[in-house]
Order: C-alpha cells, then structure tokens, then sequence
C-alpha cells in the first residue's frame, strides 16, 4: 500500500463558512504542527491556532484535529485543519501541506485507505459515494444503512453458511473411510436449498436497493399531438415542455428527474414520429430513436380521439408494426406500456388493462385522472416496493449475487445427478469468491481502481 501522506481538501468547491483541509498518513501530525506552530496536537482535542505559511506569515485561523491511527478513519494518522472557507485561503494552505511534504490524493483515496486498512468493506466504501451523491431521501436513507453495515451483514451471514457447508463437504471428501454417506445425506440438499432461498431473497432486496440508487429511464414515444408533452409536465408537476396544437412543437429531447414513491425516474419527451420534410424534425426523430434505444421502459402515448372509443384501439403489435416502419425494433426487447390519453374528451373512465404482453392506461394528461394507475404500473414493470429497510446497491453487486447463486445451483445439480461431491465443492469455493467480490474480501487491483476513481477527491 502506498504510503505517502496525503492531502485534500474536503469541504465541496464554492465559497463557505468553514473549509476543511484532510491530511492522511506518518507525516500528517509534523505537517500540521509545521503549519499551526503547535508544539503538540492532543488526539481528539479541538485545537485552535493560526496557520502559517513557510516564511512565518499568518494565512488563517480555525481548528486544528488529530485521530491517530489505527483509530481514525482511514486507520493511519489523520489530521484535519478547519478555517474560513474560501477557495482562495484552502488552495494556500492545501500548497503549504504539499510543501512539508504531502501530494495531492487521488479521487477516493482516503476511503481507499479506510478499505485496505481494514475499517470499512467495499460496500461500506461505496456507500459513502452513494450519500454524497443521493438526490432523494430515501436513496440517502438506503445509502446509510449500507454505511452502517445492513448490507455487508446480509452478505457475511451468507458467506458463513456457504463456509460451514464447504467444511462439511470438503471434510467428508477428504474422509472417505468414515461411516458418513454424505451424497445421500438430505442435510446437504436442504442446506443448498435455505442458501438458494438467502441469495433470492437478498437478491430481491439488492435489486431495490439499485433502483433507488440508479432509478429508470422512461421514454415518452407517440405521434405528433398524442398529449406527450402534456403527460411530462403532468408527471413533472410544471409546466416544462411547451403544449400546443400544432404538429411537431416538441423538436428535441425534454429530460426530467422526478421520483415516485422514492422511486427515481428519468422521464424523457421525445419528438412525435412520424415522416416529416422538416429537417429540424426530422433530427428531434432521430434523437428521440437513439433514447429509445436506451430505455428501461416506454410510455407509447396513444390520443384516444383518433379512435373514437377503446374498442377499436390497435393492438401492441400493430403498434410494433407501425414503430418498425419509423425504423424503431427495439420495443420487443424493451417493457412498454400503452397510454391512451384524452379520455375527458370521451367520457371514458380512467382505467388499466393488463394483456399478455403489456400494460393499458386509460388517463387524461390534462385532467390528471388516471395518473396514480400509470404511477403504480411504473413501479410494477420494474419490480419497485416502497418498504423500509432498503439498502442501496449497484449493479455489480447485483451481478455477484447472480454468479453466486447460479454456482450453488450448479454444484446442487452435480450433486444431485452425478454424485460428484469434489465438483460440489468446487463450485460452493466459486460462490463464496463471487461473495467476497461484494465487500471487498476477494477483489482485484481494476475493481478498486474503477470503483475509487469516481469518488470525490478529499473523500
């Protein structure tokens, strides 16, 4: 591990109250003493004093803070040197402390440290990424409870008993003259079974947690006039996109951030496909086919007026049909849900229709009747539950619990249909690597490079 001290600062850019500068590292103490002309810093004790430059003269005042390692957070010396907090004054004390012989941290660096010294997992790392960047209560709620441990001991208590069953299996290979038959034995059967149910149900939770952390891209499409400006504003609750009669009005692509239940959403107002000799429509078209590309989820808006009445509403194939000739193929792959609108102007109720293949609302972008059905179905189509507990996840995690529970089903089927108890074993050892890869206890230099880069510098 790299041990050079380090040093940043803090505090977010922009003009404040108090800025901090962190120092992490053996020769954090002596920097700080250099720069506060303190002859000792008490562990723990709010120290003030002035700072001062190399040549003695006076920069700031404020707090200076020691936490010795190992008791700190990042299990080395740490130092934190509290003033005013303007750009201008952090940058000259941030010089001083590379002048004494601190460098620069890389982003992430001091959670890093935290990691490799062993007082926080990768999950717990992440986490505090995912509270300096939530943008709703509750994925900061999510994001803490991953910080505090709610998460990594789901994940622990599952590596535990992939471990006890992998001493048990290894221990009979290794053994074969003992009087235990454990091929035949139901206990290792049933203890697949209740890990199989753990990593489903943990699963389960996971994938909440990353909706709350990373939310849905949802793609508003339909002709020109169908009401998709009108159902964005509505979702919105303000007047973002302009509403008018005329054909085309929306050109380009209109994005807003808006959460339903702490669900986040992107919702996206793409220009009305249709052939048009307009070139400056005929590029919002083809923005619009490159965001449908890229959704979660489509809102095909329909204007029920067309039609006259729901009857004789098309079908989801028609409407495939009708995409396909826009150039649009990806809505066989892509979950969608058709939105009949302007059902004020027809006296029909507002309404939802489940068909084999997809979803039918029945609301009045103007009137707002309808909306809490297209609200729940969008919860519905990703799977989202509101309930406490959450913990917020990415999509690597995600993808570790599938590897992991596709290799204890595969050792259970190589128990099961070729009593091969060493391949058993070999694949409970790929399990418990697939876990490890989530906190951090199995993991690779590209993954901690990956994973740390994006964190803020000075966190």
């Amino acid at each position: 591990m790299d041990k050079d001290t380090i040093a940043a600062i803090a505090t977010a850019p922009g003009k404040g109250g108090i800025g901090i500068i962190r120092l992490s590292g053996n020769k954090a103490r002596a920097i700080a003493q250099r720069i506060t002309g303190l002859s000792t810093l008490e562990p723990r004790h709010a120290h003030y004093a002035s700072f001062y430059d190399r040549h003695g003269e006076k920069l700031d005042s404020g707090i200076a803070l020691f936490f010795p390692g190992p008791n700190s957070f990042t299990g080395e010396d740490v130092i934190e040197l509290q003033g005013h907090g303007g750009p201008v004054i952090l940058d000259l004390l941030l010089t001083e402390a590379i002048a004494h012989g601190a460098r620069i941290a890389r982003p992430g660096e001091f959670s890093e440290r935290a990691f490799l010294n062993n007082k926080i997992d990768l999950v717990q790392a992440e986490a505090i990424a995912d509270i300096i960047e939530s943008s709703s209560q509750s994925a900061a709620r999510s994001a803490v409870r991953s910080l505090s441990g709610d998460f990594s001991e789901k994940i622990n208590q599952l590596t535990h008993d992939l471990t006890r069953l992998r001493v048990y299996v290894e221990a009979a290979i290794d053994f074969p003259d003992e009087e235990v038959d454990f091929i035949s034995d139901s206990t290792i059967v049933n203890s697949l079974d209740a890990i199989l149910q753990s990593i489903d149900a943990i699963y389960q939770q996971t994938r909440q947690g990353q909706l709350v952390r990373d939310g849905l891209s949802v793609v508003i499409i339909g002709k020109p006039n169908a009401g998709k400006s009108s159902l964005l504003n509505l979702l919105a609750g303000d007047d973002l996109a302009i509403v008018n009669q005329q054909a085309g009005t929306t050109r380009d692509i209109l994005r807003e951030d808006i959460y339903i239940d702490g669900l986040p959403l992107r919702i996206i107002d793409t220009a009305g496909l249709r052939e048009s000799p307009d070139e400056i429509e005929q590029e919002g078209i083809k923005r619009a086919k490159r965001e449908i590309e890229k959704a979660d989820t489509l809102l095909y808006m329909r204007d029920i007026s067309e039609n006259g009445n729901k009857q004789n509403l098309s079908t989801l194939d028609a409407i495939k049909i009708e995409l396909q000739s826009l150039g649009i193929n990806t809505v066989d792959q892509t979950p969608c849900i058709v939105v009949n609108n302007k059902i004020d102007l027809h006296a029909i109720e507002a309404q939802q229709i489940q068909h084999n293949a997809y979803r039918e609302i029945f609301l009045s972008a103007k009137t707002g009747s309808g909306l809490d059905f297209l609200k729940q179905n969008l919860k519905d189509i990703c799977g989202y539950q509101n309930t406490e507990g959450n913990f917020v996840a990415r999509r690597r995690h995600i993808d570790a619990l599938s590897q992991t529970q596709q290799a204890v089903q595969a050792g259970r089927q190589q128990l099961l249909e070729f009593k091969a108890g060493e391949l058993l074993a070999e694949e409970l050892r790929q399990a418990q690597n697939h876990l490890g890869q989530i906190t951090g206890t199995v993991t690779s230099d590209d993954l901690l490079g990956e994973i740390f880069s994006s964190f803020c510098i000075g966190k």
